[in-house]
C-alpha cells in the first residue's frame, strides 16, 4: 500500500469514527455556538443598556421644591420625571429603582441667595446596569447647574467664558469601521478556540483514546508508514476543526447583525470580502491546532490525561487573544511570520476595514501550516518508540 493511499484511509477512518461518536459532534457543535451567542447577547445587553438611559424615568423625591428645575428636565429628550417612593434608599437598595433624585426643601431660597442648591442623588455604584442611567442623570444636572451658573455671570455683566479658563474641543479621526473593529476585536478569538475545540475531539480519541483502548497497538501492526498514520489522523481532526470554524463564523455573524449596534453609535459594516479573509486567516491555524492537539495527546496514556494538558494547551491561542483586546495589534503585519499572533494581527486590519497585502495571507498560511507538519513529523517519530506503543 502506498503512503499516500494509506494516508487516505486512515483519514476516512478516523474522520468516519469521530463523525460515529454522536456525543462528540454535539459537544463540538455546542463549543463552537455557545460563544457567538454569549458574544451576540453580551453586545445587546450593552445596546439596551445604552438604550435605556436615552429614555429615562426618573424618580424625584421634592419636585415641589425646584418647579423650574423639573419642568427643564422634563423637556430633556426622553426624561420623563415619576413621585419617587417613601424610601428612597430601601427603593434603589433592593434594586426597585436604579436612581433617584432628592431635592432639598431649601433649593429655592437656595437659588435666590446664588448659593449652590443642594440636591442628592441616590444609585448603587455595583450594579452595571444603572450605571448609564446614573451617568445621564448626573450630567443633566452638571449641565442645569452650568446653565444657571452662566445666567447669572450674565445678570452682574460678566461673559460666562470667563468662569471658563479651557475649551476641550474633541476631535475623533476614527472612521465608523475602525470603532466596529474595536468592539469585534474578540470575534478572532472565538473562531480560533472553535478551531482548537472543533479538532481536539478526534485528536485525542485516535491517540491518547486508542492507546487507552490498546487498540494503537493492533493499527500500527499494519503495514502503514508512521508518517502516514500521523497525517491521516492529523488531517481527520484538522477537518474537524475547520468545519467548526465555518460554523462559528457563520453562527457569529447572523447573531451579530442582529444585535442593535445603532443603539451603541455603530454601523455594522461587515463585507463579504472581509469574512472570507478572516476565514483566509483562521483555516491554516485549524491545521496547526490539531497537530498541537495530536502531538500532546500522544503522550497522554489516556483520554483524561489528554484533557489535561489540554486544559494548559488552550492557553496558547487564548493569550494572543485576550492581548489584542488590551493592547491593539493592528497595523503591525510584520507579526505575520509568527502563528496564531500573525493571524490576530491580520485580523485586526481586516476588521478595522484595511485588509494587508495578499503576500501577507500567504506567509501567515505558510508558517501555520510549516510549524504543522514539523508537529505531525515529531508525532510520526514518538509512534515508533516502544515507551508510547506499550505504554500504561
Amino acid at each position: 500500500m502506498s503512503g499516500l493511499r494509506a494516508l487516505f484511509v486512515v483519514f476516512r477512518k478516523e474522520l468516519v469514527d469521530g463523525v460515529r461518536d454522536r456525543r462528540s459532534l454535539l459537544s463540538m457543535a455546542f463549543a463552537a455556538a455557545v460563544s457567538p451567542v454569549l458574544f451576540g447577547i453580551m453586545f445587546t445587553v450593552v445596546a439596551e443598556r445604552r438604550k435605556s438611559a436615552d429614555a429615562i424615568v426618573l424618580p424625584v423625591a421634592g419636585a415641589q421644591h425646584a418647579p423650574a428645575f423639573i419642568d427643564w428636565m422634563q423637556q430633556q429628550t426622553g426624561v420623563v420625571i415619576v413621585p419617587a417612593p417613601a424610601n428612597p434608599e430601601a427603593a434603589v437598595r433592593s434594586r426597585d429603582e436604579d436612581v433617584i433624585l432628592i431635592i432639598d426643601p431649601d433649593f429655592e431660597r437656595a437659588m435666590a441667595r446664588a448659593v449652590p442648591a443642594p440636591v442628592k442623588l441616590v444609585s448603587d455604584v455595583t450594579r452595571d446596569g444603572s450605571r448609564p442611567k446614573v451617568t445621564r442623570v448626573r450630567n443633566l444636572v452638571a449641565a442645569y447647574s452650568q446653565m444657571i451658573g452662566g445666567l447669572r455671570l450674565i445678570t452682574r455683566g460678566v461673559a460666562p467664558g470667563v468662569a471658563t479658563a479651557v475649551r476641550v474641543d474633541e476631535v475623533e479621526v476614527s472612521n465608523s469601521q475602525q470603532r466596529l473593529a474595536t468592539q469585534l476585536s474578540i470575534l478572532p478569538l472565538l473562531l480560533v478556540l472553535a478551531a482548537l475545540t472543533g479538532g481536539m475531539q478526534i485528536a485525542i480519541d485516535s491517540t491518547a483514546g486508542e492507546r487507552e483502548r490498546g487498540s494503537l497497538e493492533a493499527l500500527l501492526l499494519n503495514p502503514v508508514p508512521r508518517l502516514a498514520l500521523a497525517a491521516g489522523k492529523w488531517l481527520a481532526a484538522a477537518t474537524s476543526g475547520c468545519v467548526a470554524v465555518v460554523f462559528s463564523m457563520i453562527l457569529t455573524i447572523n447573531v451579530m447583525r442582529r444585535v442593535p449596534w445603532h443603539d451603541i453609535g455603530i454601523r455594522f459594516t461587515v463585507s463579504d470580502a472581509a469574512l472570507l479573509s478572516l476565514l483566509a486567516l483562521i483555516l491554516p491555524l485549524a491545521l496547526l491546532l490539531s497537530a498541537v492537539v495530536l502531538c500532546a495527546s500522544t503522550f497522554a496514556r489516556s483520554f483524561k490525561e489528554a484533557q489535561s494538558y489540554l486544559s494548559m494547551l488552550m492557553l496558547v491561542p487564548m493569550l494572543p487573544g485576550i492581548v489584542s483586546t488590551m493592547y491593539p495589534l493592528a497595523n503591525r503585519p510584520w507579526l505575520a511570520p509568527i502563528p496564531v499572533l500573525g493571524q490576530y494581527a491580520l485580523a485586526a486590519d481586516v476588521l478595522g476595514g484595511s485588509p494587508p497585502a495578499p503576500i501577507f495571507y500567504v506567509v501567515a498560511g505558510v508558517s501555520a501550516v510549516a510549524v504543522a507538519i514539523a508537529l505531525v513529523w515529531t508525532t510520526a517519530r514518538l509512534l515508533t518508540r516502544e515507551s508510547i506503543v506499550f505504554g500504561r
